[in-house]
């Protein structure tokens, strides 16, 4: 017959114990919240005995153990005790009373409740097994001796326990050994064989007690000696004192205490110095730290705390400087001097953040420096571009070596005031790694309601920088992370107008490149007409630095012509011009000068200004297909995916075929193939030659368009109307469509410009076709129409990119 199997001694609520167990004859409190522990303890409790069963979690971490995930040997307690506590939490007192083994979980909600056994320990009573005791009990005293324990702390006095089992579990209780060990020893049920582990135990924690104890006494004795030399030190110091002789590290505090008392520095940093003063007297003077804490006084002393300059508030002369430096920029001028107008009023106003945001070469940086003259106050600038650490801005902790403020920190010790103009050149060039991200500490600097306490980690104390007029500048607004945009105020600073280029060199650019080459001003002659042709044909940019190179080979060709011809002065002609410079690089490209079917002209914004664009559109025997070619970005194709659909949806009112899209390819081209191009603002122009292809109506030739379309027709506003309009001027059209809720960007129009040409504003498609569509012509003409020459432009090496967005720079065609 089958065995039976064994009936548990015990069927019990189990405690599972996170990083402890108790061993029997071991009294300890538990503090118990866990919500099925809880469960389990009011379970005992309502028990005539109130026993328990505790085991321990082999992963401590774990918030709900399984039952793989608990040691199958654990102890019989008695709960003694049961105090409760706030948030549902209580303390147990508990007492162990026996090993047992787990053999079953009977259930897991909502408790454990486990059938055990008792672990039964052999007796014995050899003369080797007292030995063991006597030996045992002798070392633990010695191992509490060099814990400073004593026999009270401890528990039971050792001494008088003769039993080797208690004994054992007594001294296992104390040890400070690991979970692991711990467990072990209580699965061990020979005496004898947990007494021989124990031993052994106790012979390696002594060891390593004796060890630390010699450490702690050669720490102490050194010690023991600084105090001594410290004690020497100070007496020499006395009798120098006494003597009148000073030594150089007591010139080196008083010249400190000096500095603090000029400094006027506040009560948070004034605390902080004396602070570091007490301990660097104290300090020996070869010691590391000391030159750490003299680094750290040299910073926080040379930071400007009070000295201020003095502003220029006189807004006339400010006026005037601002116009000498720079021709325009008429939104950045005014801003300023509305800042010096309620300074006068208020005295006690933050600094604007200022960001200046567009193309290179239009004069951000020297803008920000001419405001500083203009305010009368001192100007500092650094680089952003590249910078991907965050102590760059708040510093470095003082415990690395070689520690060292922020950048911002530095800047304010390099102007010596707290008033300054501080610059952050390419803010929207910054990007973050594993060292931090500099735009997020930038959050505190630009941010006027909480600079006033700025922290910088080398510091360790606040610095008011809410004196400080912060200008940044960016090329590109949505690289700007948007809380930190939130916090500036944007200006937008576009590229120049040709005429605006014509007027900076004649008042700036070519001053100082005749300055710098040596010439007198009436030795080198070049008429406005000649300035155009270089601004036009050998430069393609939305500022002036290449218009600056160009001046400076004419001035530096003039030089040689001067110096090795005897010539007394060069005028500069068409001839001359490109003998300097070579051939045009660059044109314009010009406005058809007929109507044609299926061609439309366009209006591109480019990083470098405004140009036109054709929209070409052929009608070939296929399936429907739309193709769609010229290098087009997501954007323009889906606009010309709109564009496509109106029309069809137009097709009657337009005299097409209904049946058009299933006989026939459209084929649509933006010339300039190797150029990206992106943007909506082409849908209009689309749509207009999509129409004019499929309809056999020609476009007016003097027609030029922009906007972005939606699938009804509704013709949306636009972006870089100012750019656009002079560039359709500059090609010879003489009528602009434009979207009608871009009216309100008319005044940013040169008037002479806006004279010249006509505008009319549409709010939907149909309107704009009824305008610049002519009547249909027969397919003979078509042809004659399509064969004719187109027209001749300037010669080029170059093309700029077209662009109908500034989201990518034009690349160079291939």
């Amino acid at each position: 017959m089958p065995a039976k199997p064994k009936q548990p001694d015990y069927v019990l609520p189990l405690l599972p114990l996170r990083g402890m167990l108790v061993f029997p004859h071991m009294v300890t409190s538990l503090e118990v919240g866990r919500s099925r522990s809880l469960l389990a303890v009011e379970a005992a409790m309502l028990r005539d005995k109130r026993y328990l069963i505790l085991a321990a979690q082999r992963d401590a971490q774990k918030e709900e153990p399984e039952t793989e995930d608990i040691y199958p040997y654990g102890a019989l307690v008695e709960v003694k005790q049961l105090l409760r506590l706030p948030e549902e939490r209580v303390r147990v007192l508990v007492a162990g009373i026996c090993r047992v083994r787990i053999t079953n979980y009977n259930s897991t909600q909502p408790y454990y409740e486990v059938a055990a056994v008792k672990v039964k320990e052999p007796v014995s009573e050899s003369a080797e097994v007292r030995a063991l005791v006597r030996t045992t009990a002798n070392e633990f005293n010695a191992y509490l001796k060099l814990t400073k324990k004593s026999v009270a702390e401890a528990g039971a006095p050792v001494h008088e326990i003769t039993d080797p089992g208690i004994l054992a579990d007594v001294i296992a209780a104390q040890l400070n050994i690991t979970l692991e060990e711990r467990q072990k020893l209580l699965e061990v049920a020979a005496p004898a064989e947990r007494l021989e582990a124990i031993y052994a135990i106790l012979l390696r924690e002594t060891d390593l007690l004796e060890l630390e104890r010699r450490i702690q006494e050669r720490v102490r004795k050194q010690m023991e000696k600084a105090q001594r030399e410290y004690y020497l030190r100070e007496q020499i110091k006395a009798i120098q004192k006494e003597l009148g002789e000073a030594d150089d590290r007591t010139a080196e505090i008083e010249e400190y205490k000096r500095k603090l008392l000029a400094g006027k520095l506040p009560k948070e940093a004034h605390d902080k110095v004396l602070h570091e003063l007490d301990r660097l007297e104290r300090m020996p003077p070869m010691a590391a730290e000391a030159v750490v804490i003299r680094n750290y006084l040299d910073w926080l002393l040379s930071v400007p705390w009070q000295k201020r300059t003095k502003e220029r508030h006189d807004i006339k002369l400010a006026e005037q400087v601002l116009n000498a430096d720079h021709y325009g920029l008429e939104t950045v001028k005014e801003r300023i001097l509305e800042f010096l107008a309620v300074r006068q009023l208020v005295k006690r106003l933050p600094g604007p953040i200022l960001c200046l945001v567009g193309p290179p070469g239009v004069g951000k940086t020297s803008l920000a420096r001419s405001i500083a003259t203009a305010m009368g106050r001192r100007f500092y600038r650094f680089s952003l571009g590249g910078v991907r650490d965050e102590a760059e801005i708040r510093g470095h902790r003082r415990t690395y070596i070689g520690a060292m403020p922020g950048k911002l920190i530095q800047a304010m010790c390099t102007v010596g005031v707290r008033n300054p103009v501080i610059l952050l050149d390419e803010v929207d060039k910054m990007s973050a790694d594993f060292r931090g991200d500099p735009a997020s500490a930038l959050l505190e600097v630009l941010d006027t309601e909480q600079n006033s306490r700025f922290g910088d980690h080398y510091l360790e104390v606040t610095y008011d920088m809410s004196d400080v007029l912060f200008i940044t500048t960016a090329n590109v607004l949505s690289a700007i992370p948007r809380p930190l945009r939130d916090r500036m105020e944007v200006i937008q600073i576009p590229g120049y107008t040709e005429d605006e280029k014509v007027e900076i060199v004649k008042r700036h650019l070519l001053p100082k490149q005749i300055e710098q080459h040596g010439l007198d001003p009436e030795q080198l002659v070049i008429r406005d007409r000649l300035l155009r042709t270089i601004i036009g044909s050998y430069t393609r940019e939305a500022g002036v630095r290449q218009i600056e190179r160009a001046l400076a080979a004419i001035c530096r060709k003039a030089a040689r012509e001067i110096v090795s011809n005897q010539k007394e002065q060069v005028k500069l002609t068409q001839r001359m011009l490109q003998k300097y410079l070579g051939k045009p690089r660059y044109h314009h490209a010009a406005a058809e000068n007929r109507d044609r079917v299926g061609v439309a002209t366009g209006l591109a914004y480019t990083d470098v200004g405004g140009e036109i664009l054709e929209i070409e559109v052929t009608v070939v025997p296929g399936r429907g297909r739309l193709l769609l070619t010229g290098k087009l970005g997501e954007v323009m194709r889906e606009s010309a995916q709109a564009a496509f659909s109106f029309v069809r949806s137009r097709a009657e009112d337009l005299g097409i075929d209904s049946d058009f899209n299933e006989k026939h390819d459209i084929h649509v081209h933006v010339p300039e193939g190797a150029i990206p191009k992106d943007g909506p603002s082409a849908g209009i122009t689309i749509a207009v030659a999509l129409a004019s292809a499929l309809s056999k109506r020609p476009v007016l030739s003097n027609w030029a368009m922009t906007g972005e379309i939606t699938l009804r027709g509704r013709v949306l506003a636009i972006g870089g109307v100012k750019e656009k309009v002079l560039a359709a001027h500059r090609a010879g059209v003489s009528h602009i469509i434009l979207p009608q809720e871009n009216e309100r960007d008319m005044e940013d129009i040169p008037v002479n410009v806006r004279r010249q040409l006509e505008f009319t504003f549409a709010d939907h498609v149909d309107k704009v076709l009824d305008m610049v569509l002519g009547p249909k012509i027969d397919e003979d003409m078509e042809k004659a129409t399509a064969q004719d020459p187109e027209p001749q432009l300037l010669e080029t090496d170059v093309s700029p990119s077209p662009e109908w967005s500034t989201s990518n720079p034009p690349n160079p065609a291939q």
